[in-house]
Formats: structure tokens, sequence, C-alpha cells
């Protein structure tokens, strides 16, 4: 019986800690990795392509990748996407809406949910007396939420375009604590007359600012239940530093009937980690993507990115990678994608599959 008890003391620590995990990694006001959920990427075709897709984007998913592409609409759009990562465990979700407002303006709505459901909460499955309740078990979820705002507006500059979001960001970790986040973003978009295209993303510019409120209350029951550990109440702030996005694209034409599509970007933090190219200032990761195109309808992607300099048991570092690939059918105003994809590297087995529809309101008239 004692070993027995002494299993679920070691179950109930465990899951103290998984509960107040994203708290503790907010004990600094700045951190390295804030609010990651928004880093992962919507829309099957743009992850295909490794996310190489800043330059171009052009449609109803530009208010993630770039707001300055809504200028591209003709009509109103709709795009829904899902996919499950960690062997299902977690959930993303993502809705978006946009139309143009006139030839030189154009708006966008969004929602993002990541999130983690049906998460076992043990840390009151004993008593005061030592006695298993298995009555005292609850379910909780933890869970990202991002609505963005968004505005392109075309400039006097020939070919040139800018826009912006306005992001409001809810976080939930059951009962226990949630926090809201405000932040913005900017982009830019420039086409010449040959078909190049180059962008600029740049995200939380202002850098965006979360505020946590934590229920006490139920600190101090875990604290109670994790006898002898310590724990301190985190901060309540945390704060996601800037991050850039450099893009540029060509698209080749091929006997009318097919195309290529060739985009490369270049990812920015301010910040120093095992980015291929770091240094105390900046780490710069790249990503290449290609779209190979049949009459407009039929498309084939593939990309890379996500280059790590991953340090392996024996002090030396190995270059790693993240694959992704493709599929897309586009017919009559309606858009149906699938992509492939790691979120970790190469190294790993842990792969998605997306899929994303997007819906041309053109189709109704």
């Amino acid at each position: 019986m004692c070993i027995f008890v002494k299993k679920l003391r070691l179950r109930i620590y465990i899951t103290a800690l998984s509960c107040f995990m994203a708290l503790s990694v907010s004990s600094q006001t700045v951190r390295k990795y804030s609010n990651e959920f928004l880093n992962i990427g919507v829309d099957a075709a743009a992850l295909g392509m490794s996310n190489a897709i800043t330059a171009q984007t052009a449609d109803v998913n530009s208010s993630y990748w770039n707001p300055a592409g809504l200028l591209k609409l003709e009509d109103s759009q709709l795009a829904l996407m899902h996919s499950s990562y960690f062997a299902n465990i977690a959930n993303y979700d993502y809705v978006a809406f946009a139309k143009p407002l006139d030839n030189e303006s154009a708006v966008g709505i969004s929602l993002i949910r990541f999130a983690v459901d049906d998460i076992l909460n043990t840390t009151q499955l004993i008593d005061d007396q030592g006695n298993i309740k298995y009555d005292r078990i609850s379910l909780f979820s933890t869970a990202d939420y991002a609505l963005t705002f968004s505005y392109a507006r075309s400039l006097p500059v020939r070919g040139l375009n800018y826009g912006v979001n306005a992001k409001v960001i809810r976080r939930v970790i059951g009962d226990f604590a949630s926090s809201w986040g405000f932040g913005f973003d900017a982009g830019i978009q420039f086409e010449t007359d040959n078909d190049w295209k180059f962008g600029l993303m740049a995200r939380d510019i202002t850098t965006t600012f979360n505020a946590w409120a934590i229920d006490k209350d139920a600190f101090k029951k875990i604290q109670d239940a994790v006898a002898g550990q310590n724990q301190e109440l985190p901060e309540t702030t945390e704060i996601t530093i800037p991050k850039l996005q450099m893009g540029v694209s060509k698209l080749f034409d091929f006997n009318f009937d097919y195309t290529l599509l060739a985009a490369a970007n270049l990812n920015v933090r301010f910040e120093q980690n095992n980015d291929v190219i770091s240094s105390s200032f900046a780490s710069i990761n790249p990503a290449l993507g290609f779209e190979f195109g049949y009459i407009d309808m039929v498309y084939l992607r593939a990309g890379v990115g996500n280059f790590q300099n991953e340090l392996q048991i024996d002090s030396t570092e190995k270059l790693t990678f993240q694959p992704s690939f493709g599929v897309g059918f586009k017919y009559n105003g309606i858009q149906i994608d699938y992509a492939f994809t790691d979120i970790g590297d190469q190294s790993v087995a842990l792969y998605s599959n997306v899929f994303s529809l997007k819906l041309d309101f053109s189709i109704f008239r």
C-alpha cells in the first residue's frame, strides 16, 4: 500500500507541474518564447511550402502571413483549417474571413484556437487522511485563442501595399489561471513588372503584452498537495519580443498550362538560439518553398525550413531541418489543400496531416 501511495503522490507531483508549467515559464517579464502557438502557421498550402509565403500571399490567409496581401482579393473569401499535433493530443483550429472595401483597401478577421482538452487533474486525489478518492478527479483544458483584425491599403507607389494587424490574445489554463494579451503586426509587399515579389512582415512590432490572473486558492491547493516543493507564485506579466519575416518569390510560366512558384524566406528573431545563423543580436532561419501548378487547378508543393544546430549527446552539433509536402485542388472558387508536415525536424517521427478549405464568394455571383 505504501508503494502504491508513493506512486500516486508522484503522479500528483507530475500533474501539479503540468498545471503550472505555462505559468512558471512566465517568471521572466521578457521571454524568448511567448505566445508560440501564433508561430505554427495557418493554411495547408502555406505549410506545404514550409511557410515561405511572406512575399506572395494574396488571399484571405494574408491576415496571418502578411496583411498587405489582402489587397489582391477580388471578392470576399472564407478560410477554414483543422490540424492535430502530438499524436492528436493538441488540436489547432482556424477560421478567417476577408473582403475588399474598394480598389485600394481591404479588411479581414481571423480566429485561432490551440488547445489540449480533457486533462486529468489528480491534485486532489488523496485527501488529508491519505485516502484515495477517485471522485475527486476532474478534467480541465488549456487553450490559447487569438482574434486578429486586419486592414490593408495600397500606397501611391505602383505595386507597393501595406497592411496592419491588431491582435487580442486569450490564454486559459483550466480554473488555475488566465491571461489577456494585445499586440500589433505590420507588413508590406512590393511587386515588380516582371513578376518578382518581395515582402516584409514584422510581428509584435510594439511587443505583445500578456497579463495573467492566477487563482491563488487553486495554487495553494497544489502547494498543499505537493508538500515540500515550495513553489512560488509566478509573475503575472510577459512580453513577446518582435520578429521579422523577409520574403522573395518568382512565378515562372511554361507553355501556358504549367507554372512553377519559387519562394524563399528569412525568419529573424532578436535573440540567440540554435538557428542555423545565430548571434547575440539576432538569429536567422531560412525557408524555401516550391509550388508546381497545372492549369491553375492542381498543385504540388514542397518546402524545407527550420534549420537548427542541434546539440548531440557527444557534445557535437548536427544540422537538422523540417521538410514538408502538400497538394491542392481548386475549382470554381473552392480550394482544398493538404499538407504533410513535421512541426519538429526530420529526426522526429511526429508528422502532422493538415487540411484546409478556402471558399471564394464569387461562386455565388
